[in-house]
C-alpha cells in the first residue's frame, strides 16, 4: 500500500508502510482482540453496552459539528443585527441575513452527477487519508476563511471523535502543521501564543468531545464548589480593596474619613495597613484554592485525552529539536501555553460557556475563578508580572509548584505513538466498503475552491494525486444558498489503491498460517463463551464440551461456529501447537484471560458511558440555548420586515427600507419608549444576575428603558415616589454584542448586575415590536 507522492520522512506514515507492508504478529492479535471486543454476532452484556457507547458517541460527534456551526451562525448575526438596529442595513443586507436562518430544504438543489461524486469520493478519501495536504492548507488559508475549513477537517473528515483512525490521522496532521510553525517561528517566545490560523485549530480541537468530557469530570465540581460562596470576596487589587474599604466606611458611618480621600494611587493603596491587613488572609485562601485546582488537575492526568497529551509531547519535540539550548522550564512553559492557556484556563474564567456550570456565577466568585486561572497561566509560563504588580504577592505559590508543575508537564508528554496502529487502521481501511462522511455541498465546494487556490503550494508537481484529481474535478461550483445546501453521504475510496477483499489472506505473508489458525481458533472460543452464558460459569474451560455443547444447539449461528471450531482444534493438534491430553490447556489459559479482559472491559464501557451521556446532555442543552437564539433572531427579522413594509418606505428606527435603489433616510428619529420593568420581573427572567439592592427595598424598585435613537438605549434605575432616576446608563447595542462575543456576560449597573445575552434578548424582543 504505497503512496508513491508521499515523501518517507523518518516517522512518518508512509516511510513505516513503505517499508512494511504487513504488520507484525502483535498488530494482527490485536485485531483478534478487538474482534472479541466488537462480535457483531454476539449479544451479551458487554456487546450490548459496547453498542450503546458507541451509539453515543456518534451522537456527541454529530451534535458537536450541529453546535461548531450554530454558534458561528450566532457571532455571524450578532455582528449583522448590530447595524440592522442601527439603521445601517439595507433592504438586500436584510435578506442576506434572512437567509441564514433559512432551514434546509432537502428537496431542494440537486446533488453532484454519479462521475462529480466518484471523484469527490477519491479526493476525500486522499485528503483523509494523507493529512500533509490538509496541514499545508491550514497553514495557507486567511483567518477568515480558518473556521469554514476547521469545521470541514474536525467535524466532517475526522468527524468520528472516538474513532481510533481517524483521530490518529488528525494528530498526524496537528504534527506537520506544528512542525511547520516551528520551522517559521522568528523567535521563541511568541510560539503558539498569537492569534493564528494554528492556534484556532488547537482551541477547537480542545473543544470537540473528549475534551468537554475531561473538563466536566475534572474541573466542574471543583468550580461548582467555589462558586457556592456568593459573598467570598478574595479580591487582592489594592486600589480596589481600598475603594471597597472606604465605601464600606462611609455607608456604615454616612461620612468619609479625611485621611482616606477617594482616587489614590496604587503604591498608596498598597501601602495602607488596613489594606494589607485585608488582603494578607486573603492571599492565603486564594493559594490554598489554586492548590485544590492544581492538585486535581495533577491527579487526573490519567484521563487527560489521549490526543491533546500527544499535541503536547509534539511540542516538547519540536522545542527539542529547533532550540537544543532551550531549558527544560522553557520547553515547559510552550507545553503549558497550549495545556493551561488553550485548554484548562479558558474553562476556569468562563465555565458557563464551557457548560460546566449553570448561568453566569456571581461577582466575587467570578474574580476569585480570574485570579486562579492568573496563578495557574504564571506557575505554567515563564511568570510576567509587568503590567499587575499586585499579582507579585503570589509568588510563593509559583515558587513552592514550579517544580510539580514542569514535572507534570512533562509526565504529560509520556505517551505511546500510534503509527503501527495507524498503519493497520489504514490497511484496514482499504477493506471497509462503508468508509463514510457526511457532509455539506457547501464544505464540500468550499474545499474544493481553497485546495484550488493554492495548488501551486499544495502541489507543484502536476503528477501527484492531488493535482490528478484537482485537474480532472476542474473548477469548483459556487456556494449554495443555505436553503439548498443539503447534507450528503460521500463515500470515501481510493481509485489508485486495490480494495481489500479478505484481511486475514492479505496478512498470511507476514504471520505464519499456524498462528492465523490459533488466534481465530481462541477468538471462536471467546464468541461462543459469551453466546452461550451457562457454559462462562464452569472454570477451568472445557474447550472440547464448549465447541460439542454450540455444535448441538438449535441456534443456526453457533451450530455453524461449533462445527468449525470442533475442526480448528483438530488442525492445531496435528500440527502440535495444543495438545488434548492437558485439555488444550494453553488456549485455555489465553481463553480465560481474554475474557477477564472482557469482563474488566464492560465495566470500563458502563463507566465511559454514564461519563459521556453528561456530556452529551451538556452539549445538547448548550444546542437549545443556541437555537433559542437564532429563534429570537428570527422573530426579530419578521417584525423588523413587518414594520418595514407597513411603513412603505419609511422607517421607524428599526430597519431603513430601500424605496427606488436608494435608501429613504427619517425625516426625525423617533424615540421609542419608556418601557417599565419590576425588579421582580427582571430578577424572574434571569436578566438580574446579581443585586445590593436590600430585600426590603426591591418592591420600590422599577427600570424604564428608553430607545433615543435606533440602536442606542438607556436603562434608568427608578425609585418609586422619586422624580429623578437613580442612575442612568446609556448603552450602545455594539458593546454589549462585543460583550457577548468575549464571553463578558455581565453588565454592572452598581446595583445590579445584568445577564448580557438577556438584556439583548429583552431589547430585541421589547424594540422589535414596537
Amino acid at each position: 500500500m504505497s503512496y508513491p507522492d508521499q515523501p518517507s520522512s523518518p516517522g512518518s506514515i508512509s516511510g513505516r508502510r513503505l517499508t512494511n507492508r504487513n504488520t507484525n504478529r502483535y498488530s494482527v492479535t490485536a485485531l483478534f482482540s478487538m474482534a472479541a471486543e466488537n462480535d457483531v454476532e454476539v449479544e451479551d452484556d458487554l456487546a450490548r453496552a459496547q453498542k450503546r457507547l458507541r451509539d453515543l458517541k456518534g451522537k456527541i460527534s454529530a451534535q458537536s459539528k450541529k453546535n461548531f456551526v450554530l454558534e458561528r451562525d450566532v457571532r455571524y448575526l450578532d455582528s449583522r443585527i448590530a447595524l440592522l438596529i442601527q439603521n445601517r442595513m439595507a433592504l438586500d443586507e436584510q435578506r442576506e441575513v434572512e437567509r441564514t436562518l433559512e432551514e434546509v430544504d432537502p428537496t431542494e438543489g440537486h446533488y453532484p452527477d454519479d462521475r462529480k461524486l466518484q471523484q469527490y469520493s477519491n479526493l476525500f478519501f486522499l485528503l483523509q487519508s494523507e493529512p500533509r495536504h490538509i496541514a499545508a492548507l491550514c497553514r495557507l488559508v486567511s483567518l477568515s476563511e480558518i473556521d469554514t475549513l476547521l469545521q470541514t477537517v474536525m467535524f466532517t473528515l475526522y468527524g468520528n471523535q472516538y474513532e481510533s483512525r481517524e483521530e490518529h490521522l488528525l494528530l498526524t496532521m496537528f504534527q506537520s502543521v506544528l512542525s511547520a510553525q516551528f520551522d517559521t517561528a522568528t523567535e521563541f517566545g511568541s510560539l503558539l501564543r498569537a492569534n493564528t490560523p494554528v492556534s484556532r485549530m488547537m482551541t477547537t480541537y480542545t473543544r470537540r468531545g473528549p475534551g468537554q468530557s475531561y473538563l466536566k469530570s475534572v474541573l466542574a465540581e471543583r468550580i461548582n464548589s467555589l462558586i457556592e460562596h456568593k459573598d467570598l470576596n478574595l479580591e487582592i487589587n489594592p486600589v480596589k480593596v481600598y475603594e471597597q474599604m472606604i465605601n464600606q466606611i462611609e455607608e456604615e458611618t454616612g461620612t468619609l474619613p479625611p485621611n482616606l480621600p477617594r482616587g489614590v494611587a496604587p503604591e498608596v493603596a498598597a501601602e495602607n495597613l488596613d489594606v494589607q491587613a485585608i488582603i494578607a488572609p486573603r492571599l492565603t485562601m486564594l493559594m490554598e484554592i489554586a492548590n485544590s485546582f492544581l492538585v486535581t488537575i495533577i491527579e487526573s492526568m490519567e484521563s487527560v485525552p489521549y490526543g491533546i497529551r500527544w499535541i503536547c509531547k509534539q511540542i516538547r519535540s519540536l522545542t527539542r529539536r529547533k532550540y537544543p539550548e532551550a531549558t527544560d522550564y522553557a520547553i515547559c512553559s510552550l507545553i503549558g501555553g497550549f495545556f493551561f492557556l488553550r485548554f484548562i484556563n479558558p474553562a476556569i474564567v468562563t465555565p458557563q460557556a464551557y457548560m460546566l456550570v449553570e448561568g453566569v456565577p456571581a461577582k466575587h466568585p467570578r474574580r476569585t475563578l480570574t485570579l486562579i486561572a492568573k496563578m495557574l497561566q504564571n506557575l505554567a509560563n515563564k511568570p510576567s508580572y509587568a503590567k499587575e504588580a499586585y499579582m507579585m504577592t503570589l509568588n510563593p505559590f509559583v515558587e513552592n509548584n514550579k517544580a510539580r508543575i514542569n514535572q507534570f508537564l512533562n509526565n504529560l508528554c509520556e505517551v505511546g505513538d500510534f503509527y503501527d496502529t495507524l498503519e493497520m487502521d489504514q490497511y484496514m481501511a482499504l477493506s471497509k466498503k462503508d468508509l463514510m462522511i457526511h457532509i455539506t455541498m457547501n464544505e464540500l465546494y468550499n474545499t474544493h475552491s481553497l485546495i484550488l487556490q493554492h495548488i501551486e503550494t499544495l502541489s507543484p508537481n502536476d503528477k501527484t494525486h492531488l493535482r490528478i484529481l484537482t485537474d480532472e474535478l476542474g473548477p469548483a461550483p459556487a456556494q449554495v444558498p443555505r436553503k439548498e445546501n443539503r447534507t450528503i453521504e460521500l463515500n470515501l475510496y481510493s481509485r489508485w489503491e486495490t480494495p481489500v477483499q479478505d484481511i486475514q489472506s492479505a496478512l498470511m505473508d507476514s504471520v505464519s498460517s499456524s498462528d492465523m489458525l490459533y488466534m481465530e481458533t481462541k477468538s471462536i472460543f471467546v464468541q461462543l463463551i459469551r453466546s452461550i452464558p451457562s457454559v462462562a460459569e464452569k472454570r477451568p474451560y472445557n474447550l472440547a464440551v464448549i465447541a460439542e455443547r454450540a455444535a448441538t444447539t438449535k441456534d443456526a449461528t453457533l451450530v455453524r461456529k461449533g462445527i468449525k471450531v470442533k475442526e480448528m482444534l483438530r488442525e492445531l493438534e496435528e500440527l502440535k501447537i495444543i495438545d488434548q491430553a492437558d485439555g488444550y490447556k494453553l488456549m485455555q489459559e489465553e481463553v480465560a484471560a481474554e475474557l477477564v479482559h472482557l469482563g474488566n472491559l464492560r465495566e470500563k464501557v458502563v463507566l465511559e458511558t454514564k461519563s459521556l451521556d453528561a456530556v452529551y446532555k451538556t452539549i445538547g442543552d448548550h444546542n437549545n440555548y443556541l437555537r433559542s437564539q437564532l429563534e429570537q433572531y428570527k422573530a426579530y427579522l419578521q417584525n423588523v420586515r413587518l414594520t418595514a413594509s407597513k411603513d412603505k418606505g419609511s422607517t421607524t428606527g428599526v430597519g431603513v427600507v430601500t424605496v427606488g435603489g436608494k435608501e429613504k433616510k427619517p425625516s426625525k428619529s423617533v424615540v421609542l419608549g419608556p418601557y417599565r420593568f419590576t425588579h421582580a420581573q427582571l430578577e424572574k427572567e434571569g436578566i438580574i444576575v446579581e443585586s445590593n439592592v436590600p430585600d426590603n427595598r426591591r418592591p420600590n424598585i422599577y427600570f424604564n428603558i428608553t430607545s433615543p435613537t435606533p440602536g442606542t438605549f438607556i436603562i434608568a434605575l427608578h425609585y418609586k415616589g422619586r422624580e429623578r432616576a437613580i442612575l442612568e446608563m446609556d448603552l450602545k447595542i455594539d458593546d454589549l454584542l462585543e460583550k457577548q462575543k468575549d464571553n463578558k456576560h455581565l453588565l454592572d449597573l452598581e446595583y445590579v448586575q445584568l445577564n448580557v445575552p438577556k438584556v439583548l434578548g429583552l431589547l430585541k424582543k421589547v424594540f422589535a415590536k414596537r
